[in-house]
């Protein structure tokens, strides 16, 4: 395994995990809510009226990031090695493996761990070593 240097970005990395970790206190401090996208999104289907704005003001903010950082600064180059089915059946699996595991990675990965909870702290461990598994599998013992 090699690190290709032109794409190794610790410093755009660590940024984004900095804002991650703040906007995950601003918001326990302010709604007094975990930040857990699969809760939020989630909540969206069943929500109450004074529930809705908030949780669609955060969603249309996930989807507009992208598009704020289009108009400052050049596309990133986006390779994704999957065809649309694939991608589709990984994303509902995800959504399956949030509702039995009660949380994202958000959820229970930034917010959970940072509350030294045991149950996200499984909970992590369990979704990082499926998906090394999953990697290794397709990568290496598959193809």
């Amino acid at each position: 395994m090699t690190i290709d240097w032109n794409q190794f970005t610790p410093w755009a990395s660590l940024s984004g995990g900095v804002i991650i970790g703040l906007s995950a206190a601003l918001f326990i401090l302010v709604f007094g809510r975990i930040l857990g996208i699969s809760g939020i999104v989630g909540g969206l289907l069943g929500a109450q009226r004074n529930d809705l704005a908030w949780r669609v003001a955060f969603v249309a903010g996930l989807l507009a990031a992208p598009w704020a950082w289009y108009v400052f600064l050049p596309p990133v180059p986006v390779r994704i090695d999957a065809g649309w089915i694939t991608l589709i059946i990984a994303g509902f699996l995800v959504g399956i493996g949030t509702r039995y595991g009660s949380g994202c990675t958000s959820g229970h990965g930034v917010c959970g761990l940072a509350r030294l909870s045991l149950r996200s702290l499984v909970a992590t461990l369990s979704f990082m070593g499926a998906g090394f598994i999953t990697v290794y599998l397709v990568r290496h013992a598959l193809s």
